[in-house]
């Protein structure tokens, strides 16, 4: 069974593949993010999960993806942005929200009204939030961020004590955890890794010293860290990419088995034969000295499909893999098919797999020049999803 959502930003309604759909679309198949999480939870447990759905749930759909999450009886769920937050919560999700990124203080009351919890980051946002509660009525939860080596957000390790001694003071705020970020948990040398985790953890003493009894939740684990780090697992883990079924480097153990969640797929509207000499795309940037058959797809660098990838890139028809020719436009790519057949509707895999042949979203980011993480992540809300129950 398939639900189709369309085109608009994260929350997208939902209507029957009956209705006329764009060629080109993302696939989600929503059994295979069951079997990732099940796979990831055998990983790590005892610990807690907490799936990181932000941008969109890494080009995956978020309001639908937070629902199956809820479904799968999750901990609690992580974004990056209050925007996100409140989107999935209009959605009819009550799961626990943590929103990570960083704050400013006039968005703590919307924080509070929607019951997200909230990312303190330094003494002032914590006072800030404390406030914010105490003049709403309410008692906030938040979870400390402590910066172990990044420098993006959150107290600096060698200087948390203060801080950690005004979070216990704060009468209206809930302090349900604390959390650090690794920089480099999906590298082959993890000495930095760990070097960040001993910090962390000097950090955490602090609530052995005083014996309080129901210390804060403790997380750090990402992706990178819950397939090679089991030391860091803690109380939480916080998978992203992973989820999905890509692993965030080549360097990383395939510890988890997982599979790719999301396949994307445009349909052939053209098919013309190119004469020799005659150049393909803006600026004239391809020809061939013999005559070759080509269609045209519906894609380009305005669905994510990145420009940068042209010259390089390939295409999955009729389970062959064949070149895109031409600069990649903003809707449109040329593929050289040479002397096969190829006819208008027919399935066109940008990502995903064909017969034996397959392309990968690492092989598009190989292409591109850059990481999976942006792959998945710039695929355009003007493709449909549609979601494989």
């Amino acid at each position: 069974m398939y639900i189709l959502s369309m085109m608009q930003p994260l929350n997208h309604p939902t209507i029957s593949t009956d209705e006329a759909v764009r060629p080109t679309h993302v696939e989600v198949d929503l059994n295979r993010l069951r079997e990732n999480y099940q796979a990831i939870r055998r990983h790590v447990a005892p610990a807690k999960i907490m799936p990181i759905l932000k941008a969109n749930a890494y080009g995956h759909g978020m309001v639908r993806i937070a629902r199956a999450m809820e479904e799968l009886g999750t901990d609690y769920i992580g974004v990056a942005v209050l925007e996100e937050g409140i989107l999935i919560r209009k959605a009819g999700v009550r799961l626990p929200i943590l929103v990570l990124g960083g704050i400013v203080g006039n968005q703590v009351p919307h924080f509070l009204k929607h019951g997200l919890t909230i990312t303190a980051s330094s003494l002032e946002k914590l006072r800030q939030v404390n406030e914010a509660a105490d003049a709403m009525g309410v008692t906030a939860r938040v979870h400390l961020k402590i910066d172990t080596g990044m420098e993006r957000i959150g107290v600096h390790y060698y200087s948390a004590q203060s801080f950690l001694e005004t979070s216990l003071k704060c009468r209206h705020v809930q302090v349900e955890g604390i959390f650090s970020h690794f920089a480099g948990s999906d590298s082959a040398d993890l000495t930095y890794a760990r070097l960040q985790l001993e910090r962390f953890l000097e950090v955490l003493h602090f609530f052995e010293k005083r014996g309080i009894p129901a210390p804060p939740l403790r997380h750090m684990a990402n992706s990178g860290a819950i397939l090679q780090m089991p030391e860091a697992r803690l109380d939480l883990v916080r998978p992203g990419i992973l989820l999905f079924g890509v692993y965030p480097t080549r360097e990383v153990p395939r510890s988890v088995a997982v599979k790719p969640v999301l396949s994307w797929k445009s349909r052939v509207v053209y098919y013309k034969i190119i004469k020799p000499g005659h150049p393909v795309g803006y600026g004239s940037t391809w020809k061939s000295d013999h005559p070759v058959r080509a269609v045209t797809v519906p894609v380009g660098y305005g669905d994510g499909y990145f420009r940068s990838m042209s010259h390089h890139v390939h295409v999955l028809i009729r389970g062959r893999k064949y070149p895109v020719v031409g600069t990649i436009s903003m809707d449109q790519i040329v593929v050289n098919i040479e002397s096969d057949s190829a006819f208008n509707d027919d399935e066109v895999i940008l990502i995903g797999e064909s017969g034996r042949e397959s392309v990968h979203c690492e092989d598009l980011a190989e292409w591109a020049g850059t990481i999976p993480y942006e792959v998945l992540t710039n695929i355009n809300t003007r493709v449909p999803r549609i979601y494989k129950q």
